[in-house]
């Protein structure tokens, strides 16, 4: 089962791929993961990519499709993966259609003002970098961390005016992929504007609504050619 991740931050899609994946016998790959591990590990790529990141220069499309084509050489993603943050462009997505066919593709939605009230609203320790939120995970005392005691504080790149203009950057360079995946029918747009913690939280069952028939297909699939 193949699977793409798409939706603007703070849709909760990081979240909502984890809890998925102990549904799923697939890996989840995002390309930050792969960007590090490769650094570590001291790859060819990796090495471009190191060098890039000390000059504050672009990862290039070639190197970042040289690492998805690498990784997606590992036995654990021959049944299949959930990928995050990949693709980001109409060309990544083009190039990636050359090396694999994908099943579906889960569009995270939720209004402009739900997104702002859920980054605006999250309060990280500075210490062990527990993270909360002031209204759904909010700490006993204000500002102090209820693991270590430690000053909780907002992340310059979680203020309302931050997050207003990474949503226009987010519409302008990775909305076209929804009408890309649409115009192919593997999009299935996930009304993710209901918190986990609601009573009538859905996003979870509506995802496996989408998934529980692909991946029972693919396994057959794959056990008739055993």
């Amino acid at each position: 089962m193949k699977v793409i991740v798409l939706g603007p931050p703070g849709t909760g899609k990081g979240t909502y791929t984890q809890r998925l994946l102990e549904c799923y016998d697939v890996p989840h790959i995002s390309t930050g993961d792969l960007f590090r591990e490769n650094v570590k590990n001291q790859t060819a790529l990796g090495k471009k990519v190191e060098e890039l990141m000390k000059t504050g220069s672009l990862i290039s499309d070639d190197i970042t499709l040289g690492m998805v084509k690498d990784r997606l050489q590992k036995d654990d993603a021959k049944k299949g993966y959930f990928f995050d943050g990949f693709p980001r462009t109409i060309h990544q997505a083009e190039e990636f259609d050359k090396l694999d066919k994908v099943d579906a593709v889960l569009y995270f939605t939720a209004t402009d003002d739900v997104i702002i009230n859920r980054i605006s609203g999250r309060r990280t320790c500075k210490d062990c970098k527990t993270i909360y939120h002031i209204t759904n995970i909010p700490t006993k005392v204000e500002g102090v961390c209820d693991k270590c005691g430690g000053e909780t504080y907002q992340r310059d790149d979680e203020k309302p005016e931050i997050v207003k203009e990474r949503l226009i950057v987010y519409r302008k360079e990775t909305f076209p992929l929804v009408d890309y995946y649409k115009a192919k029918g593997v999009l299935f747009e996930i009304d993710a504007n209901t918190d986990i913690n609601n009573p009538n939280f859905h996003v979870l069952d509506d995802c496996k609504k989408v998934l529980d028939p692909i991946y029972a297909k693919t396994n057959n699939a794959q056990n008739n050619k055993q």
